[in-house]
């Protein structure tokens, strides 16, 4: 069972299915006990066999690094046949427990399967693009959410994609600077540029975090209609991405993977903390 947990990153796959939730709430101000279910438990599943096939056709990249050398596969402790049954069962269930949700739930949690397994990650070892490719079935989430909750599929649940997507390149390249000899070793291309751990880097991840803030105010600068946050869960927003944005401007001038491991932990306090304040202004 660990080493299935272990498959499927169930950690990862709790903050995956929060952002879930709260999309769900900014859609719907209530959500009945079957529904919950359906979202989260496939939510959960389809996160774990992304993780799973990812997993299964990196196993031999994950053999040579020390960060993932200790997984099930590479240690031989789960073999390959396995490890599909298992994330062929998740992506099954996962997957029809969204499409009960509705049509385009479904839809979007195939997307984000399909996006994060086939494009995503044998682009990694290509292109510094997978961070891009790699934000969208990332970002998928809270608008899948959204739409779950109403069945509508417009501007709203967009401005939550949003949100989330332009937050994966911050969090993504602090990850990928922290690892970047880990990556090196199996060729993978996740920061900026190829250069590596350089001030041209540093600074495109300065950038994209202070793009966090303009993004956060989208919910609440709805172009012709009522906003989905009101003047609290802004200033909130706006406040959190400044300091997100301090931590990004501490790895430009130091350029130290300890200012980097900071700005990841920022990262995964940041997101969940403007997504919180979003649904509690909401209800407010």
């Amino acid at each position: 069972m660990k080493d299935i947990a272990t498959l499927f990153k169930l950690r990862l796959g709790t903050f995956v299915v929060l952002s879930a939730v709260l999309g769900w709430f900014m859609g719907s101000d209530t959500i009945g006990v079957v529904q919950f279910l359906e979202l989260t438990v496939g939510g959960y599943l389809l996160t774990g066999a992304s993780n799973g096939f990812n997993q299964i056709l990196e196993r031999r990249q994950d053999s040579l690094m020390d960060r993932t050398k200790n997984r099930p596969l590479p240690t031989g402790r789960m073999q390959p046949r396995e490890a599909v049954l298992w994330s062929s069962a998740a992506g099954v269930i996962g997957l029809a427990a969204l499409f009960h949700l509705g049509v385009i739930a479904g839809g979007l949690g195939l997307l984000a399967l399909t996006t994060y397994v086939l494009v995503y990650t044998p682009l990694k070892s290509r292109s510094t693009l997978s961070v891009f490719v790699g934000a969208i079935p990332g970002a998928i989430p809270p608008m899948l959410g959204y739409v779950a909750a109403t069945g509508d599929f417009g501007i709203e649940p967009g401005t939550l994609f949003a949100v989330q997507f332009m937050w994966q390149f911050p969090h993504f390249w602090a990850i990928a600077w922290v690892a970047h000899e880990d990556y090196l070793k199996v060729g993978y291309r996740m920061l900026p540029f190829n250069e590596g751990r350089t001030a041209r880097s540093a600074r495109q991840i300065l950038l994209y975090t202070m793009f966090c803030i303009p993004a956060s105010m989208l919910p609440w600068a709805l172009p012709g209609q009522a906003p989905m946050v009101g003047n609290i869960a802004l200033g909130v927003a706006v406040f959190s991405g400044l300091g997100f944005t301090y931590f990004a401007f501490k790895l430009w001038r130091s350029m130290a993977i300890a200012d980097a491991r900071r700005l990841m932990f920022a990262s995964f306090a940041y997101l969940p903390l403007v997504q919180i304040i979003y649904v509690l202004d909401k209800i407010h």
